[in-house]
């Protein structure tokens, strides 16, 4: 056996002891349909771990979209954009950048190399690359490719969440000429907004250029949907922003947003782009559809939205739950124990409700919780069961009241 060999088997050894033979081992749970009524190991569940956030994914109009599309492009193109752009890619670049308000837009194959390819791009050994502590992996992931570029790597530099005091700090004491400050509209792991309105001051004040990482905004935020920046009445004042088809478009892809030269500098030079397969015509039919819907009901679509997560999060909080920061459709149930966090997924997922738990080191020890997200296309019926399930076993395995249920057994 090689060192690789060794490594595996001591990482792999936690994971099994820590999944007690699978029961409580929560991910890569088979699917045996897709949406948010799914089946696993052969039980209906309603799923509140999905980014469908406006519930069209599975809507008839998308589906047979990407079966015509099918008909035509077959399932890839089996070669990079570079060699292997059709009509439809263009035209929906086109429409994305109109719709969020843009100059241009660029389709990436994901929303993760929309990200890596943008932050490699443009920062340099003249760029401090500044980040919110929390941080998403893409953000992260990107910045170290950008510093692993051989002497031309940024100055990178954290500042507290969501803290206009502790970026102000940074980009005063900068060691690089230039700084591009990169931060999410809602953070996925907590369902907090950023300080966008602070941030674009401070960025103006400090010359520094702001990168909004809107993956979950995109389509649930804003009166039209079109984002954070809408929603905080921030449109035109920030010059990049990353997004992704993944959430509230149906399938997945990236997008960047900027003006025609920045976009098509990162075009002609993000890796991410230039070396990754064309995103396949199917889903870019199907997000020509959603955006299709998004354009003509975009205000009831978000606000139905928003109505049923005001109605969830209400509920909650009345029950005595702690859904931390959280100000959006995304509500971490905080149960800040990694054994009543694992109690808690496998009870929900036995009644049918399935709601991902997230344990060190995805998060903080002493911060461990469920990620709920709610969707437009969750029913009334599906919210009042998750509701009711919720409340019965955070009083079971004391998430109410933070009294402790004792060890784990190994």
């Amino acid at each position: 056996m090689s060192f690789i060999d060794d490594k595996a088997h001591a990482e792999m050894e936690n994971i099994r002891r820590r999944s007690r033979d699978g029961q409580f081992y929560p991910y890569f749970r088979k699917f045996e349909r897709g949406g948010l009524h799914t089946r696993i190991a052969g039980r209906d569940v309603i799923n509140f771990s999905s980014n469908d956030y406006l519930g069209l994914t599975s809507h008839p109009k998308v589906k047979e979209a990407a079966k015509r599309a099918v008909d035509e492009f077959a399932c890839g193109l089996s070669s990079s954009r570079p060699q292997a752009t059709t009509g439809m890619h263009v035209e929906l670049e086109e429409r994305f950048a109109k719709w969020a308000g843009f100059e241009k837009c660029l389709l990436f194959t994901t929303g993760y190399q929309a990200m890596l390819g943008t932050i490699v791009s443009l920062a340099d050994k003249d760029t401090t690359l500044v980040l919110d502590a929390y941080s998403h992996a893409c953000i992260l992931d990107g910045t170290f490719l950008a510093a692993g570029v051989p002497k031309n790597g940024p100055e990178i530099r954290f500042f507290n969440h969501n803290s206009a005091k502790s970026l102000e700090r940074i980009l005063n004491t900068r060691e690089r000429k230039n700084a591009m400050v990169v931060v999410e509209g809602v953070y996925s792991l907590d369902g907090d907004t950023a300080n966008l309105r602070e941030f674009v001051d401070i960025c103006a004040k400090h010359d520094a250029v702001l990168v909004v990482d809107d993956a979950h905004g995109s389509g649930t935020m804003g009166r039209n949907g079109r984002g954070t920046l809408e929603a905080r009445g921030l449109e035109g004042k920030v010059p990049i922003v990353v997004s992704t088809l993944s959430k509230s478009f149906g399938g997945i892809g990236g997008l960047l947003f900027g003006s025609g030269e920045v976009v098509d500098y990162v075009k002609h030079t993000a890796r991410s782009f230039l070396f990754s397969a064309s995103l396949p015509v199917p889903v870019v039919a199907a997000a020509h559809t959603i955006l299709d819907m998004v354009e003509s009901e975009g205000e009831k679509l978000v606000g139905e939205l928003h109505q049923k997560a005001a109605y969830f999060r209400g509920k909650l909080v009345e029950a005595g739950f702690d859904l931390g920061a959280s100000n959006t459709h995304i509500m971490p149930v905080m149960c800040r124990e990694e054994r009543k966090t694992l109690f808690m997924h496998v009870a929900l997922l036995e009644c049918g409700v399935m709601m991902v738990p997230l344990t060190y080191p995805s998060v903080k020890q002493g911060e461990e919780r469920l990620r709920v997200n709610v969707t437009r296309g969750h029913t009334q019926e599906d919210l009042d069961t998750a509701l009711r399930l919720l409340k019965e076993y955070g009083e079971a395995f004391f998430v109410l009241s933070g009294e402790d249920i004792g060890p784990l057994e190994d």
